[in-house]
Protein backbone atom coordinates (compact mmCIF):
# COMPACT_ATOMS: atom_id res chain seq x y z
CA UNK A 1 0.00 0.00 0.00
CA UNK A 2 1.13 3.33 -0.99
CA UNK A 3 1.31 6.19 1.86
CA UNK A 4 -0.84 8.97 1.02
CA UNK A 5 0.85 11.47 3.47
CA UNK A 6 4.10 11.89 5.46
CA UNK A 7 5.13 13.11 9.17
CA UNK A 8 7.43 16.70 8.36
CA UNK A 9 10.51 14.01 8.98
CA UNK A 10 9.47 11.71 6.38
CA UNK A 11 9.07 14.54 3.62
CA UNK A 12 12.57 15.92 4.58
CA UNK A 13 13.97 12.55 4.10
CA UNK A 14 11.10 11.92 0.88
CA UNK A 15 12.28 15.47 -0.97
CA UNK A 16 15.58 16.21 0.14
CA UNK A 17 14.31 19.80 1.66
CA UNK A 18 15.21 20.56 4.69
CA UNK A 19 12.80 21.47 8.10
CA UNK A 20 12.94 25.09 7.68
CA UNK A 21 12.44 25.22 3.99
CA UNK A 22 8.93 22.95 4.37
CA UNK A 23 8.01 25.24 6.89
CA UNK A 24 8.63 28.45 5.01
CA UNK A 25 7.03 26.98 2.01
CA UNK A 26 3.76 26.15 4.17
CA UNK A 27 4.19 29.92 5.56
CA UNK A 28 3.89 31.29 2.17
CA UNK A 29 0.81 28.77 1.82
CA UNK A 30 3.09 26.81 -1.20
CA UNK A 31 2.54 23.33 0.99
CA UNK A 32 -0.33 22.76 3.60
CA UNK A 33 0.64 21.38 6.86
CA UNK A 34 -2.55 19.41 7.71
CA UNK A 35 -2.68 18.29 11.84
CA UNK A 36 -4.31 14.80 13.05
CA UNK A 37 -3.96 14.47 16.77
CA UNK A 38 -0.86 16.30 17.52
CA UNK A 39 0.81 15.25 14.16
CA UNK A 40 1.84 17.05 11.36
CA UNK A 41 1.56 15.64 7.47
CA UNK A 42 1.79 16.60 4.26
CA UNK A 43 -0.03 14.79 1.49
CA UNK A 44 2.32 13.34 -0.58
CA UNK A 45 0.70 14.32 -3.91
CA UNK A 46 1.19 18.09 -2.67
CA UNK A 47 4.85 17.79 -1.82
CA UNK A 48 5.66 16.63 -5.05
CA UNK A 49 3.20 19.36 -6.87
CA UNK A 50 5.51 21.54 -4.81
CA UNK A 51 8.89 19.97 -6.12
CA UNK A 52 7.53 19.87 -9.95
CA UNK A 53 6.98 23.86 -9.14
CA UNK A 54 10.39 24.30 -8.14
CA UNK A 55 12.66 26.52 -11.17
CA UNK A 56 14.46 23.99 -13.07
CA UNK A 57 18.23 24.98 -13.92
CA UNK A 58 19.76 25.22 -16.99
CA UNK A 59 23.45 24.20 -17.63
Amino acid sequence: MTKLAATINEAVEISGLSRSAIYKAAKEKRLTIRKNKGRSLILISELQTFLQSLPAVEA
